[in-house]
């Protein structure tokens, strides 16, 4: 594949490139912040969508038996976990699967846990729906994240927390939790009797050498109190096409999760969704593997530049998903006075760590999931910034 191929993405509706005069930026801002890629889908999705097409009738459309087929192939190739087609939902996204998640198992002012900094909706699931949002923060060590057992254990119990939404591998840190940590996490879940949201949408974005444990494969008893969340959106850039599957072993949980939806009448599938990521699954290992390789490229050459020429920016060494967590807090900047610098002096849109909560003051997001030249691009502007501030 040719990672380096730059599409023009300008004037096609992206919300990544297109919305610069909505946030108050000007347009010769370099976009490296929402979690899309700017690579092509794979060509055995892209020949799927196009055939499809080509049919022409596209009426009302349910999972095909093959589509189950390749979800759960993936599953057990890809993450050594077995699942049964029953277990498998479909929904039109992850994020709304949470908020449907919080619905469907509290009640307004029962408290959710979470683990900041962490992606943002997170937060708006539990906060929009009337519940008790509770933090229990990670907590950074020797340049690396890591969670507080202790403090985990007392908010749930403090706060008598119905429901923990888990973000494995995390993001925007970069974490793969180990097999300890996940059932570690597991055990106080089960002890005190809270659910678990599992939010795996970058399960398949792990670097070579690196593994991904879904939280439900844990064994039987960590399964029956999970709902896990998955999607190829983030795995083959596909999240126009708005299909997610949720997972849920337990079958009383399972049907009160499938009792919500169809009490907001959300049971149909969007076509392209069940087409192209059927294809994604049987087809888009080897693109999957090759854009790893490339991005991890990308990552090494942003280490390599804040080592080098700006030793005061710390680069978050990541595990997994094609994000990157900097701390940009040795410039000495209020976080307000970054987000300026960046955006009208480096011309960069990145996004800011406030974002996912107090915890990331000072850190930046960075989308490292385009061409090379961008990346390089990105950086050369950064450097004559700082080298004339």
């Amino acid at each position: 594949m040719n990672f380096n191929e730059i599409t023009n993405r300008k004037n096609t509706g992206s919300i990544k490139w297109d919305t610069m005069k909505e946030h108050g930026m000007q347009e010769d801002v370099l976009p490296l912040w929402v979690a899309d890629m700017d690579f092509k889908a794979p060509p055995g999705v892209i020949k799927a969508l196009e055939q499809r097409v080509e049919h022409g009738v596209f009426g009302y459309t349910k999972p095909t038996d093959s589509y189950y087929a390749a979800v759960m192939d993936w599953m057990d190739r890809r993450h050594a976990w077995k699942i049964e087609k029953d277990w498998i939902t479909i929904v039109p996204g992850i994020v709304p699967a949470i908020h449907f998640a919080v619905q469907t198992y509290t009640k307004a002012g029962e408290g959710v846990l979470i683990q900041r900094p962490v992606y943002n909706p997170f937060s708006d699931a539990v906060v929009n729906n009337g519940r008790k949002l509770i933090n229990s923060p990670l907590v950074r060590k020797n340049n690396r994240y890591e969670i507080d057992l202790e403090d985990f254990e007392k908010k749930i119990v403090d706060n008598q927390v119905k429901l923990f939404i888990l973000c494995s591998p995390h993001n925007p840190v970069g974490r793969l939790w180990t097999r300890e940590e996940l059932t570690a996490m597991g055990d106080i879940c089960l002890k005190h009797h809270v659910l678990v949201v599992a939010d795996e949408i970058h399960h398949d974005l792990v670097f070579k050498g690196k593994k991904h444990i879904p939280f439900a494969s844990l064994g039987p008893e960590y399964s029956n109190i999970c709902i896990t969340c998955t999607s190829p959106s983030k795995t083959f850039n596909l999240a126009g096409l708005h299909i997610s599957n949720i997972i849920i072993e337990n079958k009383s949980i399972r049907k009160k999760y499938n009792t919500y939806l169809e009490g907001i009448a959300l049971s149909m599938t969007n076509i392209f969704g069940i087409v192209g990521s059927e294809a994604a699954y049987n087809t888009g290992e080897q693109w999957l593997e090759e854009m790893l390789d490339y991005v991890e490229g990308n990552k090494k050459l942003v280490q390599k530049f804040a080592a080098e020429k700006f030793p005061m920016i710390q680069v978050i060494d990541s595990e997994a998903t094609y994000l990157l967590w900097v701390d940009f807090s040795g410039l000495g900047m209020e976080q307000e006075e970054l987000e300026l610098f960046l955006k009208e002096d480096a011309k960069l849109w990145l996004n800011g760590g406030a974002t996912y909560g107090y915890e990331g003051c000072g850190f930046q997001r960075i989308n490292l999931a385009c061409p090379r030249s961008i990346v390089e691009q990105a950086l050369k502007q950064l450097e004559n910034a700082l080298l004339n501030r």
